[in-house]
């Protein structure tokens, strides 16, 4: 079988890098890729990046199973086109993309199908957005209505700013359309946690839980980003949350979405907000595997994942079961100089494997911003790398993830203006040392 991978970051690095691991599989093609799918001996680049064309391609090769990774296909209707020239992808229509197209548009689903979630109000006025922040205090959340590539979310502790966040979205237009209209909403308490299912339009399947770290600085300092690192189990997912979650959240949307006339397949990803209780609220839906979450959840994935992508197509979800690597897996994303505002893009990086990441099972550099070129590979995005590995503990694969960064089996990974967090994973080893 043919597999086609749309999507040139890190995340569809990892999702190729896993799916070419099925015996099932003949080849990966990779549309556009990155630098490091490039370096795969079992991947395939192919830089188009035009659905009509992708779809044209995927018809004359014979491809068997095409899965999407990154949002604005998914938004700009790519599944509705591969189905309607009978081509098997799986991912959600562009209807049922909106629950992250559009942060209105999930927010009315969530209160009008009863999912837990923050108070909002949504505006395209500016004053009276400054209004309903008056009213409410700080500390507060803006978010830009449509897609902002994760750049699109301010957790404004100050009324200041609030007032600038809003400013930036309704009047200076800092984010385009996306930001054309905004939603504010309450602020929750507790630890952010990521709970990603497949779904194919009735049945539901859990993938592994994972946790990962927006700011961009150690401690969860400065602003969000797309994603510093991640890793898989989160502690905070109990399997009291876990039922909590399933039963609360992720069963009412897929029924939701059905009984709206908009039936849900794809990958859902709910970004949650777990109080000191255990108890869960929703933060936002993605329609799509999370980045950086999806580099530990495929680095512990032993199952293969083309069975049980072609179970959702087929609506067979029911009888999938996945196994997983009991170890943690921990990544930690190099980033850019000037991520996430104007990241220097162009340098070489040093210390990477030149034959990708074939045969290294406990340790994998999965690719994000980079490209290749005569110099050797290069950064060409904000998040450069995911350098992730495996350990039989969140401490252990910590220190494998960062030993790997420092060279200590191997030259360091190194890149001119790279910045990275030194404490991925803190909050789960912070939780087992107090549970001790």
């Amino acid at each position: 079988m043919k597999v086609l991978v749309v999507g040139g970051g890190g995340r569809e690095h990892a999702m190729a890098w896993r799916i070419a691991r099925s015996p099932r599989v003949q080849k990966v093609f990779v549309a556009p890729g990155n630098g490091g799918t490039a370096l795969e001996p079992d991947l395939v680049n192919l830089p188009i990046t035009d659905l009509n064309t992708l779809a044209a391609f995927a018809e004359h090769e014979g491809i068997g199973l095409t899965v999407v990774g990154p949002e604005a296909p998914l938004a700009a209707g790519i599944v509705d086109l591969f189905r309607s020239k009978g081509l098997r992808i799986f991912g959600p229509s562009k209807l049922a993309a909106q629950l992250e197209s559009s942060k209105d548009f999930a927010k009315r689903f969530m209160i009008r199908h009863q999912i837990p979630t923050a108070a909002y109000a949504t505006f395209t006025d500016a004053a009276q957005a400054h209004a309903y922040i008056d009213q409410h205090g700080a500390p507060i959340v803006i978010k830009a209505d449509g897609l902002a590539a994760g750049k699109g979310v301010v957790v404004a502790s100050s009324l200041a700013e609030a007032h600038a966040a809003v400013d930036a979205m309704l009047i200076d237009n800092k984010m385009g359309s996306a930001g054309a209209r905004v939603v504010i909403e309450e602020f929750l308490v507790g630890e952010e946690a990521s709970f990603i299912v497949m779904v194919d339009g009735k049945n539901i399947l859990a993938l592994a839980s994972s946790q990962d770290h927006k700011r961009l600085l150690d401690a969860d300092q400065g602003p969000n980003t797309g994603g510093m690192g991640a890793y898989s189990p989160a502690p905070v997912v109990t399997p009291s949350a876990h039922a909590q979650v399933l039963r609360e959240i992720i069963a009412p949307t897929v029924a939701g979405m059905a009984k709206d006339g908009i039936p849900y397949t794809g990958f859902l990803y709910a970004g949650l907000m777990i109080d000191a209780q255990g108890k869960a609220k929703t933060l936002e839906f993605n329609c799509r595997l999370g980045d950086p979450e999806t580099q530990p959840i495929m680095a512990r994935l032993k199952s293969d994942f083309t069975l049980a992508l072609d179970a959702a197509i087929d609506g067979k979800l029911d009888q999938i079961e996945l196994q997983w690597d009991r170890r943690t897996a921990l990544g930690v994303v190099l980033a850019a100089q000037n991520y996430p505002d104007e990241p220097v893009v162009g340098d070489v990086i040093q210390g990477l494997n030149p034959r990708g990441n074939h045969g290294a099972e406990d340790q994998m550099v999965f690719h994000a911003g980079t490209r290749s070129s005569d110099a050797g590979v290069v950064s060409s995005g904000g998040r450069v790398l995911c350098v992730t590995a495996l350990g039989d503990s969140v401490k252990m694969a910590q220190l494998a993830a960062y030993r790997a960064i420092d060279g200590h089996e191997g030259p360091p990974i190194h890149f001119r203006g790279m910045q990275y967090r030194h404490d991925i994973g803190y909050q789960a080893i912070g939780r087992k040392r107090n549970a001790g």
